[in-house]
């Protein structure tokens, strides 16, 4: 469109007839209209994805600090199971001292 005024203006309409001479006044004109036009919109959806943008993270770090305790509780569970096969394994650990000590008091 830019291109099509100019060559409209600067080329066929050359001299007095031209409705917007060199400088392109006008031209100038619809331009700066349209910028004001445009940038309260433009701040406007970058307010509302500022505002998509805070929910998101804090529904984010909701679903981290979930997750975190989930680990946390897998991380006790995995301990506690530990603790019980340690105690099974000096069980039967202990059950085959006794075994052995038995079988050398014999021989």
């Amino acid at each position: 469109m830019l291109v099509g005024w100019i060559v409209l203006n600067a080329l066929l309409l050359s001299g007095s007839s031209a409705f917007d001479p060199y400088p392109f006044i006008l031209l100038n004109l619809v331009l700066s209209m349209l910028a004001a036009v445009q940038a309260p919109i433009i701040l406007m959806s970058q307010n509302r994805q500022g505002e998509r943008d805070r929910r998101d993270a804090k529904h984010d770090y909701e679903v981290n600090l979930k997750a975190e305790l989930e680990i946390m509780l897998l991380h006790e569970k995995m301990d506690l199971m530990r603790g019980q096969q340690w105690e099974e394994l000096l069980a039967l650990q202990s059950r085959q001292l006794d075994i052995l000590e038995k079988l050398a008091n014999r021989g």
